[in-house]
């Protein structure tokens, strides 16, 4: 907290009582009456500001909500895109909560491997803006449900006591963890699904021009081929 000066009060308390105190005990009825009375309140004034010195006072400090303005990201232009860059940093904050709050070593595993995944699909989309339609339903719906089933679980937890239905609800969400895991792990693999494609297009062509350009090693071989009896063969792919 940064600190501010606090100026005292008892000067002024002490001037107001001078001229309370002259009039209850004097008359104030001329000229001269004022002015020493106004004299001598000053004079009290500057006294007690010297024996009294400002003191500090701490400055609150800034609220959160305006720390969260100036740190809000700018602008990409995209408004969906915007959502999902918001909605996807309150998730992790949210899944780091939980992982903090977890105690169990398997469970706060899983978490920390959807964590990772989630990031990475957000960075994902995030490069590519083209790619938010692949992962509405993501946001929508698989990124929610999941919060909600580890908030579940973490109240359960937090009970410390086992019962019927709070061991329930804990074994069925330790149980459906590894498949939620996947089905991250698959929706990030399922973004990169246009990149797997071009580049197996790509590959196919290039390699089909080597072999036409007799620049690949299997065309290289078929060039220098030969038969028994000495003579060449000549391949063309």
């Amino acid at each position: 907290m940064e600190s501010a000066p606090k100026k005292s009060v008892l000067p002024y308390y002490a001037v107001a009582a001078v001229w309370v105190g002259y009039a209850l005990l004097f008359p104030l009825y001329t000229i001269s009456a004022f002015l020493f009375v106004a004299v001598l309140s000053l004079g009290v004034f500057f006294l007690l500001r010297a024996l009294c010195p400002d003191r500090s006072q701490a400055k609150a400090a800034p609220q959160p909500q305006a720390m969260a303005e100036e740190e809000k990201p700018a602008s990409s232009g995209n408004e969906e895109l915007d959502k999902m860059i918001r909605d996807g940093a309150l998730a992790i904050e949210e899944m780091k909560r939980l992982n903090d709050s977890i105690t169990d070593e398997k469970l706060s595993a899983a978490i920390d491997r959807l964590e990772a995944l989630s990031q990475k699909i957000f960075d994902a989309v995030r490069q590519n803006p083209d790619k938010l339609p692949q992962i509405r339903k993501f946001m929508d719906y698989y990124l929610p449900t999941t919060l909600k089933l580890l908030n579940a679980y973490d109240r359960a937890a937090a009970t410390g006591i086992s019962g019927e239905n709070i061991d329930s609800t804990k074994r069925k969400v330790e149980e459906i963890m590894d498949t939620i895991v996947t089905a991250f792990a698959r929706q990030l693999d399922s973004l990169y699904g246009s990149e797997a494609l071009d580049i197996s297009t790509d590959i196919t062509v290039l390699e089909t021009m080597l072999a036409r350009e007799g620049l690949s090693g299997q065309s290289m071989q078929a060039e220098t081929t030969k038969t028994a009896d000495g003579g060449e063969i000549d391949l063309k792919l």
